[in-house]
């Protein structure tokens, strides 16, 4: 009971804390992690320790579960050169930068055990990255590399990880085994995720219930990394690829009664973990720092240098791999080189997180014959790049995108875009309601045929700015108040015992369903 207390009170407080970064115009991520920090120093505050575990298996794949389900495949498979560099490149690189800035720093500790704490703080956040990214309105283009390179370079990082681990017990690992392991999380994460996809698939296309569709939804991201783990797969690979290939198509998939359910169903599980998640980074510190022994001078040096190593990489690594693959002529000919000030968005968009934490706390105990190491080290240095990198960068990376002046994507062309398509839909939609004209009575066609026209010519409105009241805002805003009055109506019926309660329900979920469409069309 006391664990389900702590729950509670935990997300009561990351529920606040995110009502409360709006309110104040900041990012949730960061206010969440500084409102952690405060908390763990109240005396009698609940203590976490964190379980690698529970973050890598019950925490990760849900939260990369939806952040594949909403990525465009177009657009992943379009930018699917950047994000494999940052993704795979990129943390390898850092990782072996930081390992040896360690190993240099730490000379009596073997590189492999160094190795592995690159590998920890190698990859930037899932989590963090798209929250941040979106709150700030980058470009969709450095919005979808962003995504991409946090939905994959988990992977590479576990799995650099794990072979680094095994060096750093006694294993033998040479070429051959380091072959095998990547062939096995890589090739067997893909396996896993493709027969997650089609399985899912089948059982979502064959689901008419919307409780049902949505009861596995929750399902399947969980069912798919235990899978993966059952076969020492990798669960992350494993994962995206079915919430990639079950996104794709899941408008053949569900209906739409299922696609809004599940919708806001992964919306509000989101908005809790991710805040649950900053929120216990924050409350670790204590247990970081209560094994912590070294002397300052060397604890801060170290810090710094390793903090150093991980923000230079991805700039020292970003800025070739956009210029030099240009020397490519098939490439040159397709994508012309891009202003300096895009990679230097990207290479400030670097915030660690929760991953980064669970992955150190799953450090060996001992290496091999039972010798020890700085484990308690590694881990803080592993905790100070969060939070130096989160609270930081992710800070400041508003102010350096206003700096860069990146070109935002331009809504009119956007809505120019949106109103063509919806003409041709419009035009699809007329003709089938022509073919059928002759089964249904002439003013039902009718009233079709101008819904249809007021469709269309709400997608055309959209381009004609904000200055004046367009007819559909002022449509919804009268049939907002009528919404409103008939409400009253019905409560008052029921007030009254002229209606049961099960009528109101009905009649306010119709009314409920009609109001948010109408405040859908005016956000739009």
């Amino acid at each position: 009971m006391e664990a389900l207390f702590d729950v509670v009170v935990f997300l009561a407080i990351a529920t606040l804390g995110a009502a409360l970064a709006r309110r104040l115009g900041l990012l949730a991520p960061i206010l969440l992690v500084v409102l952690g920090l405060a908390l763990a120093f109240v005396p009698g505050f609940p203590q976490v320790r964190l379980d690698p575990e529970l973050v890598l298996v019950g925490i990760l794949p849900p939260l990369l579960y939806v952040a594949a389900l909403e990525t465009s495949v177009p657009a992943f498979r379009l930018n699917l050169r950047p994000i494999l560099l940052l993704a795979v490149g990129l943390v390898l690189f850092t990782a072996f930068a930081v390992g040896l800035v360690v190993h240099l720093m730490l000379p009596a500790v073997p590189f492999a055990v160094c190795l592995a704490l690159g590998a920890v703080v190698a990859p930037p956040d899932a989590v963090a990255a798209t929250a941040v990214a979106r709150r700030i309105g980058l470009p969709r283009r450095v919005v979808t590399i962003l995504e991409g390179e946090s939905l994959l370079n988990d992977a590479t990082a576990l799995v650099l990880l794990r072979v680094a681990t095994l060096a750093s017990i006694g294993a033998a690992v040479g070429v051959t085994e380091v072959a095998v392991e990547v062939v096995t999380a890589t090739g067997g994460g893909i396996v896993v995720g493709v027969l997650g996809a089609v399985v899912f698939g089948f059982l979502h296309r064959h689901i008419t219930d919307p409780l049902l569709d949505n009861a596995l939804s929750l399902i399947i991201p969980f069912a798919v990394a235990f899978a993966a783990e059952e076969i020492h797969a990798s669960a992350v690979v494993a994962v995206v690829v079915t919430g990639l290939a079950l996104g794709h198509r899941l408008p053949r998939l569900m209906s739409a009664a299922s696609r809004l359910q599940v919708g806001a169903f992964w919306r509000l599980t989101r908005f809790l973990l991710e805040g649950l998640v900053f929120l216990l980074v924050g409350l670790q510190l204590p247990e970081v720092l209560r094994e912590l022994d070294e002397p300052a001078g060397f604890l801060v040096a170290i810090t710094a240098a390793v903090l150093l190593a991980v923000f230079l990489t991805r700039f020292v690594w970003l800025f070739p791999a956009t210029y030099l693959a240009r020397l490519v002529p098939r490439i040159r000919r397709r994508e012309s080189p891009p202003s300096p000030r895009y990679p230097i968005v990207l290479g400030w968009a670097g915030m660690r997180g929760v991953v980064t934490l669970a992955a150190a706390l799953a450090l060996p105990l001992t290496l091999a014959d039972g010798r020890s190491y700085p484990r308690a080290l590694f881990i803080w240095l592993a905790f100070a790049v969060i939070v130096v990198t989160l609270v930081g960068q992710g800070a400041t990376l508003p102010l350096v995108a206003r700096r860069m002046q990146l070109p935002p994507d331009d809504p009119v062309q956007d809505a120019l875009s949106a109103a063509g398509v919806q003409q041709q839909a419009s035009r699809a939609a007329r003709e089938r309601l022509d073919a059928l004209a002759d089964t249904a009575p002439a003013p039902v066609v009718e009233r079709l045929r101008r819904a249809l026209d007021e469709r269309t010519n709400l997608a055309w409105e959209r381009l004609g700015g904000t200055a004046r009241e367009t007819p559909s805002q002022a449509y919804g805003r009268l049939r907002q108040e009528m919404i409103d009055a008939e409400r009253e109506v019905f409560r008052d019926a029921r007030d009254s015992g002229r209606i049961p309660e099960e009528v109101l329900v009905r009649a306010y979920r119709e009314l409920d369903l009609e109001e948010s469409l109408l405040r859908r069309e005016v956000a739009e």
